[in-house]
């Protein structure tokens, strides 16, 4: 079997060299996937599925040094070894990605599953939905209701687990979001966010912004299930895992900057005093990263259109002391960065950049403060 190994990933080097020979130097481990026509029904639609199996099963020095051999090949040579790839696949018969979710599927329909096996299938759902075709598939197989449904297991794990999988299928794909909204899954996930353990929030808070993202009538459902209230409990709560703060904050910035025109209909929520202060009061915090998000998070809710950006402005300045704020922030850094040696030159230099984004947040500030007042 390790002669397999090895043969399917020489292989697969040689059938991606023509189009990544310059990346071949940096690492064989980092190849881009070369994409092969579309057949949910023979063989993996793409070789994503085969050079993860065969890098799992293979010695990390031999793939570099593969790698280096196959640059030195010809273009016949090159050619020659994708056809062999190719009729080694058909040989081996190997299922389809959409066959091992079908599989996967019908695993979480028995009943009598074991926890363990459970477990594993929704991890293997996990790595399959990851190319945005495998996640179409398993919308149109049946698979989502599937997953949707594991979200009222008892076990903490399998509800995370189901929570991942919606969020990796919805990312970026109006198709899945559409799907898991009309299957009635974003009240458990936003439930999912209040549970006492951490991976399990972290994971539900994950799936609601994918699936509302870019997605007016997710975001129409987020606010009428009080989604407001959700970030400001989160971002209000200084006990709370700071992951769970990073990725709401986040949110609201997210919000804010896909808003354009339909911000109109959401003003009051881009100007809600209390949500403002949580986001402001961020500033504080002696982690960088919260920081560089919440001034993310503000200075695309001064970006939006007309007269709500202009009322935002009006609630940082009287409500919020944001120009207080971001000058204790301003002091902040400045202090922080007399405490760097020569090798904190990352640190240093993330720094710098965030006063860089807080003068630009400022001066967006004042501008929507002086526009009102005109």
């Amino acid at each position: 079997m390790a002669n397999l190994h090895l043969l399917v990933v020489m292989l697969m080097v040689s059938a991606m060299a023509v189009t990544s020979a310059d990346r071949l130097n940096e690492s064989s481990m980092s190849l881009p996937i070369e994409e092969e026509a579309e057949d949910i029904d023979g063989g993996f639609s793409t070789l994503d599925g085969m050079l993860q199996w065969a890098i799992g099963h293979s010695d990390p020095a031999k793939l570099e040094e593969s790698a280096k051999d196959v640059q030195k090949l010809p273009a016949d040579e090159i050619k020659k070894r994708q056809s062999e790839l190719k009729e080694l696949i058909h040989n081996l018969n190997m299922p389809s990605d959409a066959q091992l979710m079908k599989i996967a599927i019908n695993d979480l329909n028995n009943s009598s599953l074991s926890l363990e096996d459970r477990h594993r299938a929704l991890q293997e759902l996990l790595v399959l939905v990851e190319p945005i075709h495998n996640a179409n598939d398993l919308s149109k197989i049946g698979g989502l209701a599937v997953v949707i449904q594991e979200l009222n297991h008892a076990d903490p794990e399998t509800r995370t687990l189901a929570a991942w999988i919606l969020g990796k299928s919805s990312q970026n794909n109006l198709e899945v979001q559409s799907k898991v909204l009309e299957l009635g899954a974003l009240s458990k996930l936003m439930k999912m966010v209040k549970a006492d353990g951490v991976e399990e929030a972290n994971k539900g808070l994950y799936a609601v912004s994918a699936l509302i993202r870019n997605n007016l009538v997710g975001q129409e459902l987020f606010f009428a299930e009080a989604g407001v209230q959700l970030l400001q409990d989160i971002l209000s709560n200084s006990s709370i895992d700071i992951r769970l703060q990073k990725k709401a904050v986040f949110l609201v910035g997210d919000l804010a900057a896909g808003a354009d025109s339909e911000a109109v209909k959401h003003g009051s929520v881009f100007s809600n005093s209390i949500l403002l202060k949580c986001v402001v009061d961020l500033t504080a915090s002696s982690d960088l990263d919260l920081k560089e998000k919440a001034l993310l998070a503000i200075k695309s809710v001064l970006q939006l259109e007309g007269k709500i950006s202009e009322a935002a402005a009006g609630v940082l300045n009287d409500v919020c002391g944001l120009d207080a704020a971001l000058e204790r922030m301003r002091q902040q850094l400045r202090v922080l960065l007399t405490t760097y040696t020569d090798d904190d030159e990352f640190e240093r230099d993330y720094a710098i950049d965030l006063e860089t984004l807080l003068n630009e947040v400022q001066l967006i500030f004042h501008t929507k403060l002086s526009n009102s007042s005109s």
